[in-house]
C-alpha cells in the first residue's frame, strides 16, 4: 500500500524544522485568540501531526506558550542587538527600522509574545518578564557605553524606568500599527514617533 504523500512531508522535517512549524502555527493561534481559549488539538491538526506528537516535542501547553514566547524574545533580541562603538543616535533609526519591519513579518508572533503579560500562568508571565527585562538590559547597556549618554548613569534608577517605560509605550504603538486603522500610520511615522519618544527623555 503506498504511503500517504501527507506521511512522507512529515518524515521529511527534521527535528529542528518540526519544532519551527509548531512554533509558527502556535504563535499565530496565541496571538488570535486568548491563552485558555487555545487548545493543544488545534495546533496539531493544524501542523497535520499527531497531539502525541506535539507532547512529544512541549510536555505542556504552558511549555508550549513558553517556547512561543521564547523565541519571539530571541529574535527581537538579536535584531536591535545594540553594535559596539557606533553611537546611539546613530543606531536608533537603523535599529527602529530592524524592529519595525520584523514587527509587520512576524505579526503573530509579535501578538502572541505581548499576549503572554496578559496569561492567567504565572509561569508563562515570568518569561515574558524576563524577555523584556533582557531588552532593557540590552538598551541600557548600549546607553551606558555610549560617550553623550553614558555619563548621566550617575542617575541609573531614572534611567532604568524611563527604558521600561519607553518599551510599554513602543509596544503599545506597535500593537496599534499592526491593527491597520484608517488613519495609521507609516512605518517611516512610527519610527520617527518612537525615537522622538526614547531621545526626548533620555537627552535631558
Amino acid at each position: 500500500m503506498a504511503a500517504d504523500p501527507g506521511e512522507r512531508t512529515r518524515r521529511r522535517l527534521s527535528t529542528g524544522e518540526r519544532r519551527e512549524q509548531l512554533l509558527s502555527v502556535g504563535a499565530r493561534l496565541f496571538s488570535e485568540s486568548p491563552y485558555d481559549e487555545v487548545w493543544i488539538e488545534q495546533v496539531a491538526e493544524i501542523a497535520g501531526v499527531s497531539r502525541g506528537l506535539l507532547y512529544h516535542y512541549f510536555p505542556t501547553k504552558r511549555d508550549f506558550f513558553a517556547a512561543v514566547v521564547e523565541r519571539e524574545s530571541e529574535r527581537m533580541l538579536r535584531m536591535t542587538a545594540a553594535v559596539p562603538g557606533v553611537p546611539v543616535r546613530e543606531q536608533l533609526t537603523a535599529g527602529l527600522d530592524t524592529y519595525l519591519e520584523y514587527v509587520r513579518s512576524h505579526a503573530h508572533g509579535y501578538r502572541a509574545f505581548h499576549r503572554a503579560d496578559a496569561a492567567g500562568d504565572r509561569a508563562v508571565r515570568r518569561v515574558y518578564q524576563r524577555a523584556l527585562a533582557a531588552q532593557e538590559r540590552q538598551i541600557l547597556a548600549a546607553l551606558a557605553a555610549d560617550p553623550e549618554f553614558g555619563p548621566r548613569f550617575g542617575e541609573r534608577a531614572e534611567v532604568r524606568l524611563a527604558v521600561r517605560g519607553w518599551l510599554a509605550f513602543t509596544t503599545a504603538v506597535c500593537l496599534e500599527w499592526l491593527r491597520g486603522s484608517d488613519d495609521a500610520l507609516s512605518r517611516e511615522q512610527v519610527r520617527e514617533l518612537c525615537a522622538r519618544a526614547l531621545l526626548g527623555v533620555i537627552a535631558r
